[in-house]
């Protein structure tokens, strides 16, 4: 993309990189799971949504800097190639996933890498027993084909992975992030560049709540992460759109003549009109009756004023809402919640709900806020998140502490996910006669849900 001199060239390597960055979106979390320790899962996963959250923000510094920049587009595409190509290289170093290598047959590969995930001083018992509750599970498997998808212990955990994936994009979160510099011009800030610079204090906090729940996401779980996120997200959705009628009004932006605006937020959006401050009228943008037209909107009014300024705080109080919770929580379940034989088929169909969700909020957001108004389209993804939170009250179970083979128990038989259960300790899946006596019988409470 950097050296086309084609609009077809250019389409052609999007693509490229679309599919590129599509199939990593589902391997990556896959094999952090598989390779993590479950003391530590949730926080490498999560890692690598710090990774995405912080590569999202350099995008941002870089596009403003080289906004004036002859060319400018094509740099960013090299830079862009750069991160790649350290990953490219270090591929080499990386181990592969000691749940493949057990299910090649090659135990002992399999035993060197999770001697060296888990370090010297962590006992050989525990190896071993990893091993040995990967193999017994993988003796109970038979799922390998798309269709295996369809038995119940592998569908309800399907649901639960598409939904959390159809949620995240539906939350509206990634029209704040692609068009943040748009929603801040239509909430009154003063020009493209001001509203720019504070998409990058969006992205900032982004970043800087991913490192939040990196922190604590084992600590507290992911069923409480969640619930937090959606009753977050919903609140700061409704302030959103609160604020966007003091600023635009609660009017569809479909009117005939620019003269029927009747606030500069809404005439802003309509690209044949401009706003008069002096006048504080909307006319056509090429009425020369006018000598101070312009496509921005100071805040005026102190009305206007505040409206702006709820409209920013309550959109970085949503989006740090959605990066403790359902930024990152969907992935790390998607990589948990499957067993061996299905967990790559079943992630390939949850992570394509993801592109497929986020392709329809992108291309219809534009739209909605000129037919159902700004307000109406932040209160409908508030309404969608709203039943999201529902289902996930009531079907996500917390995975928080087990290892992978046990987290698929907890979709076996109807208990709900918001009710105490018991889960066998460690040494659950092996013979008894292979268990220590400091070992039989112990058993742990695992808390689906007490939040």
């Amino acid at each position: 993309m950097t050296f086309s001199k084609h609009y077809s060239v250019l389409i052609g390597g999007r693509v490229v990189v679309g599919l590129a960055v599509g199939a990593a979106s589902m391997v990556v979390p896959i094999y952090i799971g598989e390779l993590a320790p479950k003391e530590f899962r949730g926080r490498l996963v999560t890692l690598n949504v710090l990774a995405i959250t912080g590569g999202q923000l350099i995008a941002y510094l870089l596009a403003w800097a080289l906004t004036d920049v002859h060319n400018g587009w094509r740099w960013m595409f090299a830079i862009s190639a750069f991160p790649a190509a350290v990953q490219l290289c270090c591929l080499p170093w990386l181990p592969e996933s000691p749940r493949v290598l057990i299910r090649r047959g090659d135990k002992e590969k399999a035993r060197q890498v999770l001697s060296r995930v888990y370090g010297a001083n962590v006992p050989q018992s525990i190896v071993q027993d990893e091993m040995d509750s990967m193999e017994q599970s993988m003796r109970s498997e038979n799922a390998s084909r798309y269709v295996d998808l369809l038995q119940p212990i592998n569908f309800k955990p399907l649901i639960v992975a598409c939904v959390l994936q159809l949620m995240q994009q539906f939350s509206g979160f990634n029209t704040a992030m692609y068009y943040s510099a748009t929603i801040l011009k239509m909430a009154g800030f003063g020009s493209s560049k001001s509203a720019t610079q504070f998409s990058i204090a969006i992205a900032a906090t982004n970043m800087v709540m991913t490192i939040v729940a990196i922190m604590i996401i084992d600590r507290f779980g992911r069923r409480k992460l969640l619930l937090t996120s959606f009753i977050g997200m919903i609140v700061g959705l409704v302030l959103l759109g609160i604020a966007f009628i003091f600023i635009v009004g609660l009017v569809k932006i479909t009117k005939d003549t620019c003269g029927e605006y009747v606030k500069c937020g809404a005439c802003a959006l309509d690209d044949k009109c401009r706003w008069s401050p002096g006048s504080f009228v909307c006319t056509y943008k090429d009425n020369s009756i006018y000598d101070d037209l312009t496509d921005s909107c100071e805040s005026i009014t102190t009305r206007d004023r505040a409206g702006t300024w709820l409209a920013l705080a309550s959109l970085i109080f949503y989006v740090a809402l959605y990066a403790v919770g359902l930024g990152n929580v969907p992935w790390l379940i998607q990589s948990e919640i499957f067993a061996q034989g299905i967990r790559s088929k079943a992630g390939s169909l949850a992570t394509a709900t993801n592109w497929v969700s986020n392709f329809i909020i992108s291309v219809t957001f534009l739209t909605m806020t000129l037919h159902i108004t700004a307000s109406g389209t932040f209160w409908l993804y508030a309404g969608i998140l709203l039943i999201g939170l529902v289902f996930m009250f009531f079907m996500v179970p917390e995975t928080k502490g087990l290892k992978l083979e046990d987290v698929q128990k907890l979709f076996v038989g109807n208990i709900a996910a918001y009710r105490r259960r018991r889960e066998v300790a460690r040494k659950s899946d092996s013979d008894d006669s292979d268990q220590d006596d400091e070992d039989a019988g112990s058993a742990k409470d695992v808390v689906v849900g007490r939040d």
